[in-house]
């Protein structure tokens, strides 16, 4: 049997910026599909805002990751078919427990707030590599998440744009949001408060 993960003993304090590294296979993707309630431990506990999510079942982990938290990938997955504001109101339309009255109005200012407030109507193809992850970013904090995840937020993106997506992230990071930030780019690291090391499903250095 292999233990994608095996003994993590892990935690994020409120407003951190955490980057997780290590060679492929470690399981740096596993971790943070863990913390994104989208895998369940087999065991032990994973405590969220308070909640203990490995209890929960798939209703409420659905709940929990609209309202809790904000994910960015490295491939956008933004909806073809829909534009730069229909994917940033996308997850407020999911909360169908809360009405967002508002969701359109939050959605313009975020992507305002990253610079594409003249982007609105265009459609994901009409948008450079940098411009859709500035999106996915958006979408990310629609829904006012207590933790962004990041996996590989600039691998896909040169390193002027990849250094535009950083600053971003730095800027959230400074105004008090909480990420953890899958890399395997010691420069992109680097932008992190604090680096956890991986290897073989272990946390080998940075745990604290």
């Amino acid at each position: 049997m292999v233990r994608a993960l095996d003994g993590i003993d892990l935690r994020v304090e409120k407003g951190e910026f955490i980057a997780v590294m290590g060679r492929s296979g470690s399981g740096k993707t596993t971790l943070l599909n863990m913390l994104g309630c989208m895998d369940q431990p087999d065991s032990g506990e994973y405590w969220l805002d308070g909640v203990d999510v490995a209890s929960l079942d798939d209703d409420a982990l659905s709940a929990v990751r609209n309202h809790k938290l904000g994910f960015v990938f490295q491939s956008f997955h933004l909806l073809a078919r829909m534009t730069t504001l229909e994917n940033v109101m996308l997850p407020l339309q999911y909360d169908h427990d809360n009405p967002h009255p508002d969701a359109e109005a939050r959605a313009r200012e975020l992507l305002e707030r990253v610079d594409l407030g003249d982007r609105l109507h265009h459609k994901p193809n009409q948008l450079s590599g940098g411009q859709r992850q500035r999106v996915a970013v958006a979408r990310a904090l629609v829904n006012r998440p207590a933790v962004i995840l990041a996996d590989e937020p600039t691998g896909n993106l040169d390193s002027t744009t990849s250094a535009a997506i950083m600053d971003l992230l730095c800027s959230l990071h400074a105004q008090g949001q909480t990420i953890v930030m899958v890399t395997h780019e010691d420069d992109i690291a680097a932008n992190a408060g604090r680096v956890i090391e991986m290897l073989d499903g272990k946390i080998i250095g940075g745990a604290q």
